[in-house]
């Protein structure tokens, strides 16, 4: 079983920036493909980033030049550091871990075996 608490949501003017951080507990955190998601009232959820150990993360196109993920092996935490946010990038954020994933499989969010309870990230204009 593999455990996930995000922290570092909250409120920010469109163009600030925020760094969100899931710290993980359970299995051996390296083996595991990390991502984000978020989910906006009325959308379905929707893939923001993954990161595997060892290999280039992946972005989606909305977010690419904005957001880096990143990962700490050693602290079992994944962070998703958000710069020049927009209006459209409120949603609740979530962790995510699988044991694998391709890159094409990496965007679909039902891959995901465990999740955390999501943070919350409010960009206003």
């Amino acid at each position: 079983q593999v455990q996930l608490v995000e922290s570092g949501g909250g409120l920010v003017q469109a163009g600030g920036s925020l760094r969100l951080s899931c710290a993980t507990s359970g299995r051996t955190f390296s083996n595991y493909v990390m991502a984000w998601f978020r989910q906006a009232p009325g959308k379905e959820r929707e893939f923001v980033a993954v990161n595997w150990s060892g290999i280039s993360p992946y972005y989606a196109d909305s977010v690419k030049g904005r957001f880096t993920i990143s990962r700490d092996n050693a602290k079992n935490t994944v962070r998703l550091q958000m710069n020049s946010l927009k209006p459209e990038d409120t949603a609740v954020y979530y962790c995510a871990a699988t044991p694998s994933a391709t890159y094409v499989s990496a965007r679909i969010w039902s891959k995901y075996d465990y999740w955390g309870q999501g943070t919350q990230v409010t960009v206003s204009s």
